[in-house]
């Protein structure tokens, strides 16, 4: 399917607690500051207003987001049997062979990658790396900075 979207189950539940987080608290408390920008006067003169519309129209424009991509969004788990090889779902420790140290990523659908907290896209430069790769094995990773080598030290389900 060509608008498939994938996202682990996790990643999936990430996203509808935000779409109801959006259409339920966050969507009335913008509507009561639009009431109240309303209120001040001459909308048409009105600083306060217009913020709050730009902000309405960037609430509503998430909302549309995440609902077409849970719309189209294929659940795809680690399967079973995979052993220590990576997937999307896996959750690998790897070790930073230039400079020390281990840190730990989550393989995930593009649009569920948020590699502050550790979830790697599958179609990023590490992801593609990583995919189909096992334990011990070291991979090379091509960033802005230059290439980087990875050890993996362990395979797992996500927590």
């Amino acid at each position: 399917m060509k608008d498939e979207v994938l996202l682990t189950k996790a990643g999936r539940d990430r996203l509808l607690q935000e779409l109801q987080e959006l259409k339920g608290p966050k969507r009335t408390q913008v509507g009561e500051a639009l009431r109240e920008a309303r209120a001040h006067g001459d909308i048409r003169e009105n600083a306060a207003y217009e913020e709050v519309k730009s902000v309405q129209a960037r609430l509503e424009g998430r909302i549309r987001d995440l609902e077409w991509i849970l719309d189209h969004a294929k659940i795809v788990e680690r399967p079973d049997g995979m052993g220590e090889m990576l997937h999307i779902g896996s959750q690998a420790t790897l070790y930073d062979v230039e400079r020390g140290g281990e840190f730990t990523v989550t393989l995930v659908g593009a649009f569920e990658a948020d590699p502050e907290h550790g979830l790697v896209s599958i179609v990023s430069p590490m992801g593609k790396a990583l995919i189909g790769r096992v334990v011990g094995e070291t991979v090379a990773v091509q960033s802005p900075r230059g290439e980087a080598h990875y050890r993996i030290v362990s395979v797992a389900e996500p927590a």
